[in-house]
């Protein structure tokens, strides 16, 4: 019996938030354990920097196959390859012993996780009518609200009180929630809504609504467009900068946090795992609110959402950095307002380019801007520990580090406000495919 008109887009909505949930748990726990994995294997700053980076510089590099894939092979197809190489170095990493054993894992585990994000970001573009786009990849984006929430929470608490302490065999336990989203994967996720439709999983008037303000597949129709749609656009690589900058702000200091809270803070395991996680916790209804400003205050705008974002960010940045040790109150004050404005625009900026574009093309344009992204991520935890002040008792000065982030979140500010937003003309761009 075919489910009812609301139903079946939001179980793929769904489907695919739980698996980058998965996707998350396996990269933030890494980051969580960073003071740990640095005193078991005598790191100083700079590699701890360098342990961090190197994940996005693979991570990027995966964004420019991803897009292709997704947009030659399918969203679930490239998604399952990504889910099946991820769990299987979040497994192995337990077994890591030496910082350049470390360094190949977290390439392996970047190649792998990099080739989930664009394909979800399709399979929402596919799935999704016009009027919800804000709403869905809004709800999508909580993902990293989410999972950088709970995650230090329970990884840490997993190791405190399961493992004495240890943080090996953690990464054993997290390769059963990657088994579970293979399953899932198979089991419920579809491609596009035809096929759902002709399995009777969903109803003609869901198909209908879906279809009437993005198209078809273009399978049926033959109809593609080259990729020039999107790189002959100044918008294109002005929305790139911005989302470049966004990732360098948010990885930049997802990557940092927990080392933050121990080595300038001074906090236990379990206490720096609640701390680490209250950006997150503010972040979730950040995101939701990112995308419900935007769809009903701002008619889909995401430029002014993204806006208020950066310009939330330059103090609030700099106060987390300049919060004095001992006074936890305003720490974790500061921490929660970071959350909220580092994140308010995320949602609205993803789905920029399902805004501007045919879904034709939103893996590919989405994968070559976060990939471009990527590198931001890549270089702002390395640049941050060449920034980082190392003092005579070994603790950790923060200050030039948040600073650096607040400067960042002023030049985003300025490429947002230069951003417009409507449609290109499509028709020209438009070619028959086989």
């Amino acid at each position: 019996m075919a489910q009812k008109a609301w139903g079946y887009r939001w179980v793929i909505l769904f489907i695919v938030w739980l698996l980058y949930l998965i996707n998350y748990f396996d990269r933030i726990s890494v980051l969580t354990f960073l003071p740990y994995i640095q005193k078991d294997l005598g790191l100083n700053a700079v590699e701890i920097g360098w342990l961090g980076s190197i994940f996005f510089f693979g991570y990027a590099i995966a964004q420019f196959f991803a897009g292709f894939l997704a947009d030659k092979m399918g969203p679930k197809k490239t998604m399952n390859i990504a889910i099946w190489v991820f769990t299987a170095v979040t497994f192995v990493t337990g077994f890591v012993r030496t910082f350049w054993q470390f360094i190949i894992l977290r390439l392996a585990l970047a190649l792998g996780e990099g080739n989930h994000y664009v394909p979800a970001v399709r399979a929402i573009a596919n799935w999704f009518p016009m009027q919800e786009k804000g709403r869905a990849n809004g709800y999508f984006a909580t993902t990293w609200a989410v999972a950088p929430a709970i995650v230090p929470i329970v990884v840490t608490w997993m190791s405190a009180d399961l493992f004495g302490g240890a943080w090996r065999p953690v990464f054993f336990v997290l390769a059963i929630p990657g088994v579970l989203g293979i399953f899932l994967l198979w089991k419920y996720m579809s491609d596009t809504p035809r096929e759902m439709l002709e399995k009777g999983k969903m109803s003609k008037e869901e198909y209908d609504l879906i279809t009437s303000s993005i198209g078809a597949d273009a399978a049926v129709h033959g109809k593609t467009y080259s990729t020039k749609i999107f790189t002959s656009d100044p918008q294109y690589y002005l929305f790139t900068i911005t989302f470049f900058v966004l990732l360098m702000i948010y990885w930049g200091m997802t990557t940092w946090i927990s080392t933050f809270l121990v080595k300038m803070h001074g906090l236990n395991l379990k206490t720096m795992g609640f701390y680490a996680s209250m950006p997150y916790i503010v972040a979730f209804f950040a995101m939701w609110a990112g995308g419900q400003v935007a769809d009903k205050f701002f008619k889909g705008k995401m430029k002014m959402v993204t806006i208020i974002g950066f310009l939330g960010c330059i103090p609030v940045l700099y106060f987390i950095g300049q919060s004095p040790k001992g006074d936890t109150g305003a720490l974790l004050f500061w921490l929660a307002m970071g959350g909220f404005f580092i994140n308010f625009p995320w949602g609205v900026m993803q789905a920029f380019p399902s805004v501007r574009y045919p879904k034709e093309v939103v893996g590919r344009a989405m994968g070559i801007t976060n990939g471009l992204g990527q590198f931001g991520a890549f270089i702002s935890p390395m640049i941050a520990g060449y920034l980082v002040v190392t003092l005579p008792d070994g603790s950790f000065n923060f200050a030039n580090v948040f600073i650096f982030w607040s400067a960042l979140a002023a030049v985003a500010s300025v490429a947002a406000f230069c951003l417009a937003e409507k449609p290109v003309d499509h028709s020209k761009f438009e070619t028959t495919g086989q």
